[in-house]
């Protein structure tokens, strides 16, 4: 059985959760099982713990999202499932910092925003903003910014900002997440992005197809661009971007007619992925980092788990 996503407690890092319907608790020196009733006929995508750690939300390819909890006189997890509101599997999921919103995103095109608060398990004194009116699996808002399948969705550490990323090669900000949301957009000449994550308020670290780490900032206006890559010291002008992938394309192409020359026999202009060599599909903070992350770790289709440290990249944390 292929293992989709994993989900650890950041408090004490006691426990995980992983799909074969089990959350573990190590007790000594053995890892105790507990079941998860997770009411899927089809497979569980992503997970994510809620950060009182009370809760945890899976996404999966049944169109649905099961919002689980512990029932002690039982000893099992149960869920309770938001329906009928996704046209296609769920790839991403993602918790406010108030413990009840829970944004999503699908292969249908779009990201949502959901009340998760259940009687007896959320305090009533944390229902608080767009969420003091909301009942378990009411619809606050949903985003149709992108053409394309969506991914990667996360919330600043604030909650006030939402991003995540399409397969059309375009990030998405969104400021007050509500009936009247700000948004905007980042379009980049590279492969797309598969995760996100917010660094610190203004700063966004974004992984994906392009094998290498992307750093997107917003200024003192809140306008948000592309700053450059991890490990590269500034970003490519527009110009010099065109050209080169003109060039580039152009030679791949006219190689292969003329010599068969193969696609490996053509330098880049840039060398894609200065660590990993294939998609990077995950990126996770590191430490106690409260607001601000300063470590941070990816994996990729390579086989590869890296760790990166923004203490050494100055500017960055200038940001």
């Amino acid at each position: 059985m292929k293992c989709t996503s994993i989900g650890w407690l950041k408090t004490n890092g006691k426990r995980c959760m992983f799909f074969k319907r089990y959350v573990w608790n190590l007790e000594g020196s053995e890892w105790v099982p507990t079941l998860v009733i997770l009411r899927l006929n089809r497979a569980a995508l992503c997970v994510e713990w809620s950060p009182k750690e009370n809760k945890f939300a899976v996404g999966s390819g049944a169109k649905t999202v099961c919002i689980c909890y512990y029932e002690q006189e039982n000893n099992w997890w149960v869920s309770k499932l938001i329906r009928k509101r996704h046209d296609s599997s769920v790839t991403s999921v993602s918790w406010h910092p108030d413990n009840i919103l829970l944004a999503t995103t699908s292969t249908d095109g779009k990201c949502r925003v959901f009340s998760t608060f259940i009687k007896g398990v959320d305090a009533k004194d944390s229902k608080k903003g767009t969420s003091s009116d909301s009942k378990f699996g009411e619809l606050i808002v949903q985003l149709d910014l992108s053409s394309s399948w969506t991914f990667g969705v996360k919330w600043s550490p604030s909650g006030n900002t939402l991003a995540y990323v399409g397969h059309n090669s375009m990030i998405y900000f969104v400021d007050d997440v509500g009936p009247s949301p700000l948004a905007q957009n980042v379009v980049f000449r590279d492969l797309p992005l598969h995760d996100v994550l917010f660094a610190s308020e203004r700063n966004v670290i974004g992984v994906g197809f392009d094998c290498n780490p992307m750093v997107f900032a917003a200024d003192e206006r809140g306008i948000w661009s592309f700053v450059r890559y991890l490990g590269e010291r500034k970003a490519v002008s527009s110009g010099s971007r065109y050209g080169s992938q003109f060039s580039e394309a152009f030679g791949k192409f006219y190689g292969q007619s003329k010599h068969g020359v193969s696609n490996d026999a053509v330098e880049t202009s840039r060398t894609r992925g200065t660590v990993h060599e294939n998609c990077i599909n995950c990126i996770m903070p590191l430490g106690d980092h409260g607001t601000l992350v300063r470590r941070f770790s990816t994996s990729g289709l390579d086989g590869r788990i890296v760790v990166w440290d923004l203490e050494n990249e100055q500017d960055l944390l200038e940001l």
